[in-house]
């Protein structure tokens, strides 16, 4: 197996994995992770869009943040439980979908080689994490993962049964 297949099925399987979760708490898409706060699943799914939008346009290719808007509900220092102060909940769900959806083709045009491509933006101090191409790659499908937790308490606090897998 080439890393290209393995980056691949890491993209798809964190897509699937994480959806299943958000999807079954639409309607306790604010319920807190915690008594003190965090990341709710609304601004979860949001946040995912928004970083994976900022990494393969913004880093990789040195282009504007299709979802610069996103920054402030999605990226900022507050995550607030008023559901208006979001975008409507499939609203965000078909942004996530459609950013993964595109980084998965934008990988199927890619060779093995490909992936050493050197980031037209990556952050000063931060090569390691976003300098290439794969990196940045693995990136995205690895900070899917990452929230996985915060999904899993809000889905306790909201009173819905762990899901396996």
């Amino acid at each position: 197996m080439q890393s290209i297949d393995l980056i691949r099925d890491n993209l798809t399987k964190s897509m699937n994995h994480v959806l299943r979760r958000i999807e079954e708490m639409r309607e306790h898409c604010v319920v807190f992770p915690s008594p003190k706060g965090g990341g709710h699943t609304l601004w979860v799914l949001g946040h995912l869009a928004y970083i994976e939008a900022l990494v393969i346009r913004g880093f990789m290719f040195a282009e504007q943040n299709p979802l610069a808007e996103w920054e402030d509900p999605f990226d900022g220092t507050d995550t607030t439980g008023d559901i208006s102060q979001y975008p409507p909940f499939d609203q965000v769900l078909a942004m996530c979908r459609e950013m993964r959806e595109w980084t998965i083709t934008f990988l199927d045009s890619l060779s093995e080689g490909d992936l050493d491509k050197s980031s037209a933006n990556a952050p000063k101090g931060h090569e390691d994490t976003f300098g290439t191409y794969r990196l940045c790659l693995q990136f995205v499908s690895d900070h899917w993962y990452m929230h996985r937790g915060q999904l899993a308490d809000a889905r306790r606090a909201a009173g819905l049964e762990r899901m396996w897998v």
